[in-house]
């Protein structure tokens, strides 16, 4: 039998005594800066068997986010960093910036995870875990410091606010 197939039987009879956990995202931290761009801090945690495919290279979470917030920006979302409990996300032009009067206001757009979930299925271990991609928290976070926070939702509204001076 060569290695492979003994690492995967290996896998999956763990997999089948280990109390069925998964991928659940703790928090998500969204900090916009004056032009618009975002730096989204994403915390998780891997079950086992989502760790072992990622150490095996069998699923990349970095590829993974950056497909997710890419329909986000009209230019290239970059993931600078991902390990197996956090990744960083950077995306140009997040949020649409707009002045009148003298104000200047920023929308974010509306984002849902669902999407995420059907990248998760096509995974070989899907059947095996129960993700969970509703943030515990999220924090979306202007350049004058205001904060819209988010418990527990898969999907977030459009979030506007006028900038304080």
């Amino acid at each position: 039998m060569d290695k492979f197939s003994l690492a995967l039987i290996t896998f999956c009879i763990l997999g089948a005594m280990l109390p069925v956990q998964a991928f659940t995202v703790t928090s998500l931290t969204i900090t916009l800066a004056p032009d618009g761009d975002a730096e989204v801090d994403m915390q998780y945690d891997l079950s086992f068997i989502e760790q072992s495919a990622v150490f095996f290279k069998i699923a990349d979470p970095a590829a993974e986010l950056k497909n997710a917030f890419d329909s986000y920006s009209p230019e290239p979302v970059t993931v600078p960093e991902a390990t197996s409990v956090s990744a960083l996300v950077l995306i140009p032009a997040f949020a649409d910036v707009r002045s009148a009067t003298g104000k200047v206001t920023m929308v974010t757009p509306g984002l849902s995870f669902a999407k995420a979930q059907l990248a998760m299925d096509e995974y070989w271990f899907a059947p095996l875990i129960s993700p969970d991609f509703s943030p515990g928290i999220t924090s979306v976070i202007f350049p004058d410091g205001h904060k819209a926070m988010y418990y527990n939702t898969l999907s977030l509204p459009s979030v506007s606010h006028t900038l304080q001076s």
